[in-house]
């Protein structure tokens, strides 16, 4: 156990403790360390130590291993560029075009000689690998191809990205926080502030005032915040620490921690205890109105942000800031129904409905929305009564709730 441990146990005394705790513990994936979860359209997906990626069609009721082509078990991170799938391994990059069935090396334009993918990450149409020794690259192609961008980079050992915007953020080991303000061309080095530099997960947070915030996670250091892009940081709530990872849900923060899961809704200034006390969390996911954790027992748990967030709702009258698709009504429904959708800013979007198979079945919206509340209607004379699924897409930004249509 890490020296950090003392410090932590207390924090979590310190710390306010939420009320009942109801995770729930999923059926998997019992592939090792869960290192990564991630949403690729209806279905979630779990990157693991030893067992490679496990693929759960149901919310984490069942999992399958879904490792066709996939040659290195032993997966660092995921990510997902449009109808593709990507998992970032210690030898390399696959991707699967086919929800996971089957997996491709990608990795023209890699070092041939240590291919150590410790992170992923996607902004618009690039998609970006952070290495343990060789820095950032760079993929125009959905990862056919890679360019080295490393300029400015004096710290190769890249160990988190986040994407805020036009920013592409990188935390490394030992070097603190590199900014590219151009897709990875060249970088420069934000740590002002920043009195720990060995920076182990990043998250991207939206605020009202149209600046995002952006949390860096430092290995026994606690975690920092930034609210101009990275040029400078202070300290939050969370001191004496060691975050493994990061989830956001609209402005609310979720840390992953050696004895939990911990939260703030106020940018970090303060921090509650969610549960898990007894477990080490060390990835997440949000899908829909779920928050899934993942640790290193092979376990992933879930918990729906309800029971810890007092409320996900916008304030009357405000403009969105975050976001967000709620939950169609009526539902179920017959022939129709109404999806509201929430936009912080103009967003190219696509709103689609699915059906159980993960076919695309309609596409109610698919172009550039203003800022605000949106909502639009589902016509359902045309399909089949059951199960479906909706997805918004805007940005990097995706989210799929379910719906039922009953005749």
């Amino acid at each position: 156990m890490r020296s950090s441990i003392t410090y932590l146990t207390l924090a979590i005394v310190l710390l306010r403790p939420c009320a009942s705790a109801q995770w729930v513990q999923t059926s998997g994936p019992y592939g090792g360390c869960v290192n990564a979860l991630t949403i690729c359209g209806t279905n979630l997906f779990a990157g693991t130590s030893l067992g490679g990626v496990f693929r759960s069609t149901d919310d984490g009721t069942t999992w399958t291993q879904v490792d066709s082509g996939l040659t290195n078990a032993h997966v660092l991170s995921l990510a997902v560029s449009g109808t593709n799938l990507f998992a970032g391994t210690i030898n390399g990059v696959f991707r699967s075009t086919d929800g996971g069935t089957s997996w491709t090396p990608v990795n023209t334009g890699l070092p041939p000689w240590y291919r150590y993918i410790s992170c992923l990450d996607v902004s618009g149409t690039n998609l970006f690998a952070g290495t343990s020794d060789s820095g950032v690259f760079r993929s125009t192609n959905d990862g056919t191809s890679w360019t080295q961008v490393d300029s400015g980079l004096t710290n190769l050992f890249v160990l988190s990205l986040a994407v805020s915007d036009t920013n592409l953020f990188a935390g490394t080991y030992g070097g603190g926080v590199f900014r590219s303000t151009n897709n990875g061309t060249s970088w420069t080095q934000v740590v002002s502030g920043l009195t720990n530099r060995d920076v182990r997960s990043l998250a991207v947070s939206p605020d009202g005032n149209g600046t995002p915030k952006l949390f860096a996670a430092t290995h026994s250091g606690g975690v920092f915040r930034s609210t101009d892009n990275g040029t400078s940081w202070t300290p939050t709530g969370l001191p004496n620490t060691y975050v493994t990872s990061f989830a956001v849900s609209g402005t609310n923060i979720f840390a992953g921690i050696e004895g939990g899961v911990l939260l703030s809704t106020d940018s970090g200034t303060n921090w509650t205890q969610t549960g898990l006390q007894d477990t080490y969390v060390t990835s997440f996911a949000v899908n829909g109105t779920d928050l899934f954790a993942g640790t290193a027992r092979s376990e992933v748990w879930r918990r729906p942000l309800s029971e810890m967030i007092a409320s996900v709702d916008p304030i009357t009258g405000e403009l969105p800031v975050a976001f967000l698709i709620r939950q169609n009504y009526p539902n179920p429904f017959n022939p129709s129904t109404t999806i509201k959708y929430e936009l912080p800013k103009s967003s190219v979007v696509k709103l689609s409905v699915f059906d159980m198979l993960g076919r695309e079945v309609s596409v109610l919206v698919n172009e550039r929305r203003d800022v605000g509340v949106h909502e639009v209607q589902l016509d359902g004379a045309q399909l089949a009564s059951g199960v479906y699924f909706y997805r918004l897409q805007a940005g990097d930004f995706v989210q799929s709730k379910r719906l039922v249509l009953l005749k």
